[in-house]
């Protein structure tokens, strides 16, 4: 049994668990993975996490979160650019879910609502019918985001909440992403209407950091914020009618497979038959 399996499956263990989701523990984290001393223990993670060294900006790292959300070079991370396209936000695992009477019942993970999710009813329901598209990002992905299209954003809306791990054992004993510590952009788009972005914190996640949190116009492509270090989830919102999925990524999705995307990937299409 590895240790979040007993963390999350045994009863000793969801007690041991339990303080370590609070916000001081994933403050402390951070706190430690900001000093200086962290440096040392780069190496070593890079190493055992397939992290290529060669094909990120290092010129400026002071600490281990400088690291965790270094940037990559331009030129590997080209941006889709195409209106009629629906572009991937960041590296990550992504299932998509279509959004029933409110619910997303995700496969083998215990179901959610839109409504708790956003802790929002009259929101929730302008996406009925539409998508829920959920990466997951674990630590060996590249951990800044942009916005997957322009328009007008809100101001952020932060969600106070519980620190979790986003990795499978955990997404299967409960609610996992309306539990835990989030942000969210209200997004009013040209090409894919009104849309939500939002980001989900995740153990030992003691910081969303967003760019431009207050309201005003944004632009595809641009970076909209980085994680610090965990895993992390990553959910965009989109109504009916408004875009097709990609086939496969729906079949997947469909018998409980994530695909693995990168930042500005296609995904879709503008939905013509609206």
């Amino acid at each position: 049994m590895s240790g979040l399996q007993f963390l999350y499956n045994t009863k000793l263990g969801r007690i041991i668990l339990r303080p370590l989701l609070l916000k001081p523990v994933s403050d402390f984290s951070g706190w430690l993975l900001d000093s200086k001393a962290s440096k040392c223990i780069i190496t070593g993670f890079a190493k055992s996490n397939g992290i290529k060294m060669e094909d990120y900006i290092l010129d400026d790292i002071n600490c281990f979160n400088d690291f965790f959300c270094r940037r990559i070079k331009p030129e590997l991370r080209p941006l889709d650019m195409e209106e009629a396209h629906l572009m991937s936000p960041c590296d990550g695992l992504l299932k998509v879910y279509p959004i029933s009477d409110d619910l997303v019942l995700p496969v083998k993970q215990s179901k959610f609502t839109i409504s708790d999710l956003l802790k929002d009813k009259e929101l929730a329901k302008e996406f009925d019918g539409g998508y829920c598209l959920v990466y997951r990002l674990c630590v060996n992905h590249y951990h800044r985001y942009a916005y997957f299209e322009s328009g007008e954003k809100s101001q952020d809306v932060v969600i106070p909440g519980l620190y979790h791990t986003v990795q499978p054992v955990a997404l299967e004993a409960g609610p996992v992403f309306v539990e835990n510590s989030r942000q969210y952009t209200v997004l009013s788009t040209k090409n894919f209407g009104k849309c939500v972005q939002m980001e989900v914190g995740a153990m030992l996640v003691g910081r969303i950091v967003n760019n431009q949190p207050e309201a005003g116009p944004v632009t595809r492509g641009q970076e909209k914020g980085h994680f610090e270090y965990g895993g992390s989830t990553i959910i965009v919102l989109v109504p009916k009618g408004a875009a097709n999925i990609d086939k496969k990524l729906l079949e997947a999705s469909a018998v409980g497979e994530e695909t693995p995307v990168v930042m500005g990937q296609t995904i879709g299409n503008i939905e013509f038959n609206q």
